[in-house]
């Protein structure tokens, strides 16, 4: 009965995920000729092309660090606001939570371009500064670095609210009522109590927007108006464009390499997490 119950659930993912990495594995293996074609062969010399080529890992760093950067900032302006909502009591708490995912309702294409709109150099925010006079000329905030990190952390926004609020069960008003009645100041409350208490829920919204923001294909191309070259953007043009596929697996194979790592890290860091505030014993069983 079980293995019945299962059979569903495990075809599935052996015909949309197992099967199709085995033949990006296998596509990684081959080697690329003139004009697009593919010479089948088992040979690594893909994978020597794209780990000797600077421009490659110019592309994987660049991808990282965007990750890193997309990750701090969406966590630094999520966390208040997913802590008042795990804290509220008021009666408009659904509403209010519902208005912090709404903007997943919005296609991210769209959100991408009001984005373009809002950071262009005749968008929002450049009519608005030059318009108080607190800027000569129009700031540089489209087809770059910095206007892909600004739309990123927006877009990831709500996945991050909505990890944090449900990894913050741990959080008891009753244990703040109790520290601040012993005669801790609010930073003590915040730094002992309420941030050990909210950082599984942190962990796992980091871990879910670092991995959105490394396999994020739209926004960097649109915002970075080609001028910023990610892993999802390669992939793309190596597959689609230059119609080497080889190099294309390649890329996709380490991109679940990096995924790997970060997926790694983030086990580590929740072990050691659990460890530090439940006790060895209780973590370890």
């Amino acid at each position: 009965l079980a293995l019945a119950l299962l059979a569903p659930g495990l075809l599935a993912l052996l015909l949309t995920y197992a099967l199709p990495l085995v033949w990006v594995v296998r596509m990684s293996l081959n080697e690329s000729e003139e004009g697009g074609a593919i010479r089948q062969t088992l040979s690594a010399a893909t994978f020597g092309h794209v780990l000797g080529s600077g421009h490659y890992w110019n592309v994987i760093g660049q991808t990282v660090e965007l990750g890193v950067l997309v990750t701090f900032f969406t966590l630094l302006v999520s966390y208040p606001v997913a802590l008042f909502l795990a804290r509220t009591t008021s009666r408009w708490r659904s509403l209010l939570i519902a208005l912090a995912v709404t903007p997943l309702l919005i296609s991210s294409v769209a959100r991408t371009f009001g984005w373009m709109a809002i950071l262009g150099t005749q968008g929002v925010i450049n009519k608005t500064l030059t318009g108080a006079g607190l800027i000569d000329s129009p700031l540089h905030l489209a087809n770059n670095f910095t206007g892909v990190v600004i739309a990123s952390t927006e877009i990831y926004m709500p996945f991050a609210i909505l990890a944090m609020i449900s990894g913050f069960g741990r959080l008891d008003p009753a244990l703040e009522h109790a520290a601040a009645s012993l005669g801790a100041p609010r930073r003590t409350v915040f730094r002992r109590i309420v941030l050990p208490l909210t950082l599984p829920g942190v962990l796992t919204a980091a871990l879910l927007v670092f991995v959105l923001s490394l396999s994020g294909y739209v926004t960097p191309r649109l915002i970075g108006g080609g001028r910023v070259f990610v892993l999802a953007t390669e992939i793309y043009d190596e597959a689609i464009t230059a119609l080497d596929w080889p190099v294309a697996a390649v890329l996709s194979m380490l991109l679940l390499a990096v995924f790997g790592v970060v997926i790694t890290l983030y086990l580590r860091a929740q072990r050691a997490l659990e460890a530090r505030f439940t006790g060895p014993r209780e973590a370890g069983s």
